[in-house]
């Protein structure tokens, strides 16, 4: 499993937020896949249960309780992937929180808009400096990152200046990670997401809060189908790149948004 794969194989993977929605979605079919994967966020029990049989048996997915917002918990996660697997092929910064829901900017608590940006801005960074560093120092050298940025990073919903502030910054950091991977053959893209259907989504099925005031359901989407997208972009080889893709209920209200 130390071997790097560079022919649209599978390889080793870090993916964060795996314990539910979307990262759960992407880890199975990355395990499905052949790929090894380590398996971080806070709660144990739903790693586990998202590791399942498919990654156990083969020993291919090594669960890694991890605050993505703390610099140590980083740490460990990317020195305990590296002593297992040998080495990081990819990176699916995925972890994130979108806050409390519906409060109007002047009403927010410091407190929730720090917890925001600590978990999706600042976790998103060190998850990233910890696999540039082994991407750049591995031999072979290189390696994946893909942001999960959310339309959010397009067009903001009503009352979410914190999620929308975090993701319109992932933009500049996949952005600038970009260039500055390309001498070390790391390649980093973003992944914009829009209604996949997860806990996360549930309300937006009966109704979530439109620009003009009103409370309308939305469309969702498999999250399976961003699973699949996510592999996609994972095995291209490192000489191509999806920079952006923008993944979404095809008749949720995006393009019209506001």
């Amino acid at each position: 499993m130390n071997a790097k794969e560079t022919d649209g194989r599978a390889g080793v993977a870090v993916v964060t937020g795996a314990g539910s929605g979307i990262g759960r979605a992407v880890t199975r079919e990355l395990l499905g896949a052949g790929w090894s994967v380590a398996l971080a966020g806070r709660r144990a029990a739903a790693l586990e249960e998202t590791a399942g049989s498919s990654g156990r048996d083969g020993g291919r997915a090594l669960v890694i309780p991890t605050d993505v917002s703390r610099p140590g918990d980083v740490e460990a996660l990317f020195a305990a992937t590296v002593g297992r697997f040998g080495r990081v092929d990819l990176l699916f910064n995925n972890a994130g929180t979108f806050g409390p829901g519906g409060v109007p900017v002047e009403d927010l608590p410091y407190e929730a808009w720090r917890h925001v940006v600590d978990t999706n801005l600042n976790g998103a960074f060190l998850c990233a400096q910890a696999a540039y560093r082994q991407m750049k120092e591995q031999a072979p050298q290189g390696g994946r990152i893909i942001n999960n940025g959310s339309v959010s990073a397009h067009v903001p919903r009503p009352r979410s200046v914190a999620y929308t502030a975090t993701k319109h910054a992932l933009t500049g950091l996949t952005k600038s990670l970009s260039l500055d991977g390309r001498p070390y053959g790391i390649a980093v893209g973003q992944i914009d997401i829009g209604n996949a259907a997860t806990d996360m989504t549930e309300r937006m099925r009966t109704g979530a809060l439109q620009a003009n005031g009103e409370v309308a359901p939305e469309p969702v989407m498999d999250v399976a189908d961003v699973a699949r997208t996510v592999r996609h972009m994972a095995e291209l080889p490192l000489e191509a790149n999806v920079q952006f893709a923008t993944v979404l209920a095809t008749a949720m209200p995006y393009v019209g948004r506001g």
